[in-house]
């Protein structure tokens, strides 16, 4: 369980595999074991680094208010921990702009770019509708079951849930979340702040040239389509993949899928790679 200094935090990463080295990057309330169903398949082929944001599980104490820019920094902190001059970069809604502001701030250490289920500006993920109102108010009231099945119908498509098993698929999901799917750790109003104060809208262009995915879940509450597809269109020569029939908790019930594309990705993007070294 290696932990590295960060600013006041001792952050807890997971680190494995063999290979080019890729940094998978979590979203909100989320721990670095949410990207086991990528990383136990892509250590095959490359070095994989998660790791909890701080404030989350072993990542503690807090340290320094969670901001964008900070929690970007101490990714490329635990990269130089590993000795990383690049790496690839993978992240996930919260952890998608979080990958963005690496690409931003540190561009040459930035192979290539996968973003899932994110956004460019946090608030658009914030802006509470109706149904995310009641959705959302839901996970944090009623009995303990009642906020587990509104927290799944937050992260999983209709398809993938079973009313008659909601506790037996909130129970297999906990360890990928890193708690009881009826709590919501403190930090998470911390993060939502974050998010909701970060723009990289104005600065898409910059990244033009940097090998990109995004992925976009067709059925995703929190971040829809749309934000996907401006994400993309607002990066010159981004690659847009939209799973149907997905959900925000999409590189878990479509693991699969999201992993064929991941592996084509970074394959591409290493072997681009290497021939502009050999250059």
């Amino acid at each position: 369980m290696p932990t590295h200094e960060s600013l006041g935090c001792r952050l807890h990463y997971e680190v494995g595999g063999a290979g080019p080295p890729v940094v998978f990057i979590q979203g909100t309330g989320v721990h670095g074991a949410g990207w086991a169903p990528q990383t136990a398949v892509l250590q095959s082929e490359f070095r994989c680094l998660s790791f909890d944001h701080r404030g989350m599980g072993a990542s503690q104490p807090t340290g320094a208010r969670p901001t964008i820019e900070q929690l970007a920094r101490d990714t490329l902190v635990l990269m130089d921990a590993q000795g990383w001059a690049s790496a690839h970069v993978v992240g996930h809604s919260l952890g998608g702009l979080v990958a963005l502001e690496v690409a931003l701030a540190a561009r040459p250490r930035v192979r290539s770019l996968a973003l899932l289920c994110t956004f460019a500006r946090g608030r658009d993920a914030t802006r509470l509708t109706p149904t995310m109102l009641w959705t959302g108010l839901r996970t944090r009231i009623g009995t303990r079951a009642q906020r587990r099945r509104a927290f799944l119908e937050l992260v999983l498509p209709a398809s993938a849930r079973d009313d008659a098993e909601t506790e037996a698929i909130a129970a297999d999901l906990a360890p990928l979340f890193g708690h009881d799917l009826a709590d919501q750790p403190p930090i998470v109003m911390a993060q939502l702040r974050a998010m909701t104060a970060y723009d990289a809208t104005p600065r898409l262009a910059a990244l033009a040239g940097l090998r990109t995915v995004v992925m976009s879940a067709a059925a995703d509450r929190i971040a829809p389509p749309p934000l996907g597809r401006a994400l993309a269109a607002g990066i010159p020569g981004a690659v847009y993949h939209e799973l149907v029939g997905a959900a925000h908790g999409m590189p878990i019930h479509r693991a699969p899928e999201v992993n064929a594309v991941l592996r084509a990705h970074l394959q591409r993007s290493e072997a681009a790679n290497l021939t502009l070294r050999c250059y």
